[in-house]
């Protein structure tokens, strides 16, 4: 009866005004309902409660969430988006405008359901201050960019109060003008439909090249059924380098000094994906890097109990270790907004393990994605190879047959001292630029012919000894 007692009050709210949990209690008893898991909970005794404390961290913005493969939240996100994407490029929005207001809205909705703003206040500042025809929509939307680009010290003091609360990020991610985009009341609908999602359960590796896709209205088409899931990005980064570096921590145990060695050594690792799309090869990495230094900082701090005071100095892991080259603008950026946002998600789950919040605001380091030709530029240049540790990705297979005037020119500067190049698929040029840059040598090997597997990814060695 409680149950369905608090869900009258639902009446009358918007989707994204509609709770993710309710709590039930007769004084004895509490019940804890799941509401994005239909009609879930879980039910303890009152003595139980500081055994179940974890459960409530929503009220502190944790979320503890696990990803699946396919989720369809991440569909739904992507459809959503494409839908607004549609609508903007049909009213003569387009080009790199469309795509750099597109990364800064995938930012402001995962921002606003993960405490990077506060609670929903972007939804709030479209569906309460924006005018229902969506004539000031664009004009809300430049101004909130300006506003999380500006350093607090420099804000305006007559500034919108609602825009006032608002971190500064910097990162440059909302330092470009754009060009005002014009709403009309469904294109403002359709930006409200986005906010409606429950964006934590956005999984950021899964969701940039499902993003990209949106781009396509071929391949939204069959949206989900032609990135490279999560499963088999770890089937890669696992032998590459993951499961050595889990081995190293099981045979450290608790040692506080070896420990402490492996966390420098975790802080100091350096990784390219010269091929990285969306980046979501960079994301996982990134991700199991700072699942391993949270296992780090619990065994060296396990006796501080629960709470680990100043929790931000301690965490060493950052973007910045991590290097990209790809050729399509777009997939730079996301890829980019991307490992912020997994950042921030592994920012949550130290928090909700040791009793301290802390966001990285304003943005002062960034993942280096290169916008440009991988097979043109010179690897060295993105980053020294003598800093980095691995290269990992999957660049594309494309058979000679496929290939455009373009890459086949490419392939013949890459290869030109290999013998009958030109049937090689285009794929191989990445595993002779690859062993080049590993070997210090300026012109690709002959050894470089045998670089190629079909339906296997770009693996090199660690240059760690190896």
């Amino acid at each position: 009866r409680a149950s369905a007692q608090a869900r009258d009050y639902f009446h009358g709210l918007s989707e994204a005004e509609l709770p993710k949990y309710l709590l039930v209690s007769d004084f004895a008893r509490f019940r804890l309902y799941d509401l994005d898991a239909g009609d879930e909970y879980i039910e303890f005794p009152l003595l139980d409660l500081h055994k179940q404390v974890r459960r409530f961290g929503f009220i502190a913005g944790y979320q503890a969430r696990a990803f699946k493969e396919q989720d369809p939240v991440n569909i739904e996100a992507a459809e959503r988006m494409g839908r607004l994407h549609d609508a903007l490029k049909a009213s003569g929005y387009s080009g790199h405008a469309l795509e750099v207001l597109l990364v800064r809205l995938l930012f402001c909705l995962f921002a606003d359901d993960t405490g990077i703003f506060p609670r929903l206040a972007f939804y709030e500042l479209i569906a309460r201050r924006s005018a229902s025809d969506g004539s000031d929509v664009g004009a809300w939307l430049a101004q909130l960019f300006q506003t999380l680009d500006t350093a607090p010290a420099q804000r305006q003091k007559a500034l919108d109060a609602q825009l006032v609360e608002l971190p500064y990020v910097n990162g440059k991610l909302f330092a470009e003008p754009l060009p005002l985009a014009a709403f009309d009341a469904s294109m403002r609908q359709l930006l409200l439909d986005a906010c409606a999602l429950d964006w934590s359960r956005i999984s950021p590796a899964i969701f940039g090249s499902l993003f990209q896709s949106v781009m396509d209205a071929k391949a939204r088409r069959n949206l989900g059924a032609h990135y490279t899931s999560e499963s088999n990005i770890l089937k890669l980064i696992q032998p590459l380098f993951l499961d050595e570096l889990k081995a190293e921590l099981e045979r450290i145990g608790h040692h506080d000094g070896k420990l402490k060695s492996f966390h420098v050594k975790l802080s100091n690792l350096r990784l390219l994906d010269p091929a990285c799309g969306c980046g979501n090869f960079l994301v996982l990495a990134y991700r199991e890097l700072r699942l391993l230094e949270i296992e780090v900082l619990g065994r060296l701090y396990a006796r501080q109990a629960s709470v680990l005071t100043r929790v931000a100095e301690h965490v060493a892991v950052d973007v910045d270790q991590f290097y990209g080259i790809e050729i399509e603008e777009f997939p730079a950026q996301i890829a980019q907004v991307a490992l912020w946002l997994m950042d921030h998600q592994m920012n949550l789950r130290v928090a909700e393990q040791f009793g301290e919040y802390f966001a990285r605001l304003p943005l002062t380091k960034s993942p280096t994605i290169v916008h440009g030709n991988a097979l043109r530029i010179d690897w060295n240049s993105v980053v020294p190879r003598e800093q980095l540790s691995y290269i990992l990705g999957n660049p594309p297979f494309l058979g000679h047959h496929y290939q455009n005037e373009a890459q086949k020119l490419d392939q013949a500067r890459v290869m030109h001292e290999i013998p009958a190049h030109g049937v090689l698929d285009f794929v191989a040029n990445w595993y002779v630029k690859a062993a080049a840059y590993l070997s210090a040598q300026s012109l690709p090997s002959p050894a470089g012919r045998g670089a190629r597997g079909e339906g296997t990814a770009l693996a090199a060695a660690s240059m760690q000894g190896e």
